[in-house]
């Protein structure tokens, strides 16, 4: 890989071909049939998918930036891989991108990667598998600038043949790849969660007045929805997500047009230091248009009670 290639578009290129990798591990964890499930809290799952997957991507991105602070869902996985787990290659359209100029002088140190090695671990217990997403989201200077969602389930037809799982990635001021940006729906459609509801997330569902809502799981796969146009906002009133849950999909969004921030309409920081919950909650959309409409609904009732 060409060091003459800016970091930040080196980093992208090697977080896809790290991905895909992580995508196979899902798979073969699952098709061998042992989960090796673990409960870590109350509706919280691990699988010995997630363990692998992370310590595949993590071992790998350490291994070609070392000074570059990853941060991964499953705390105290981080033992060394066997060999068939390190990626040490690169997705030869990305290097080709040319990088912004406001991140051309960014360095290892000034980068955080948020990684979530399975999003939708619940859903893939249950066999939901085409809510399941890879994560890894990459921050500077505490903003989202790039970021990688893989769906290792995702079913398309190359020539005669099933090809499974796809990889979307977007950068800042460049834009988005691996699938194409469809508009929203004709009708208002909330996607929000299958499985962490409560009578808050009820309740800003209700203000919103949409048409239809869809309940799916992982934070990937329902910022997809948005960008696919299944959806047109993505509501969600609950300190329920993680920093890792919303760093790739923000960065994803933003490089498409759209807005990701808390209920009450405030960016997250990804900084090292930062809280790793998103206390006050999650709120997306395609466009500024729909995001503005979605704050606005909400009461100031409800805002205040996931701001304290």
């Amino acid at each position: 890989m060409s060091q003459t290639v800016p970091l930040i578009v080196r980093l992208l290129a090697s977080s896809v071909s790290v991905a895909n990798r992580a995508g196979k591990i899902v798979r073969d964890v699952m098709s061998k049939g042992e989960l090796g499930i673990v409960e870590k809290g109350k509706d919280d799952y691990q699988t010995e998918a997630d363990r692998s997957a992370q310590r595949c991507i993590i071992a790998s991105l350490s291994a070609q930036y070392p000074q570059v602070n990853i941060i991964g869902e499953e705390d105290g996985n981080e033992s060394q891989p066997s060999g068939e787990f390190l990626v040490l290659d690169s997705d030869s359209e990305i290097l080709a991108l040319e990088c912004p100029k406001s991140l051309l002088g960014v360095k290892e140190e000034d980068i955080v990667v948020w990684v979530d090695p399975l999003d939708g671990t619940s859903e893939y217990t249950q066999g939901f598998l085409e809510h399941v997403t890879v994560l890894i989201g990459i921050s500077v200077n505490e903003k989202p600038v790039a970021g990688v969602i893989h769906q290792p389930y995702y079913k398309t037809i190359v020539g005669s043949e099933k090809k499974l799982g796809r990889t979307i990635w977007g950068l800042k001021d460049v834009g988005v790849g691996g699938f194409t940006i469809a508009p929203p729906p004709d009708s208002l459609i909330i996607t929000t969660t299958r499985s962490h509801s409560n009578p808050l997330v009820e309740n800003a569902l209700q203000v919103m007045k949409a048409a239809q809502v869809l309940r799916v799981g992982g934070a990937g796969y329902k910022v997809l929805q948005l960008l696919e146009g299944k959806a047109s906002i993505y509501v969600f009133a609950s300190p329920g997500c993680k920093k890792w849950d919303t760093c790739a999909p923000e960065a994803i969004l933003s490089a498409a047009g759209g807005k990701l921030t808390d209920i009450l309409g405030n960016f997250y920081k990804y900084g090292a230091s930062e809280s790793k919950p998103n206390k006050t909650g999650v709120l997306a959309a395609v466009n500024s248009d729909l995001h503005n409409y979605a704050v606005n609904r909400i009461p100031q009732e409800l805002k205040d009670k996931l701001a304290n």
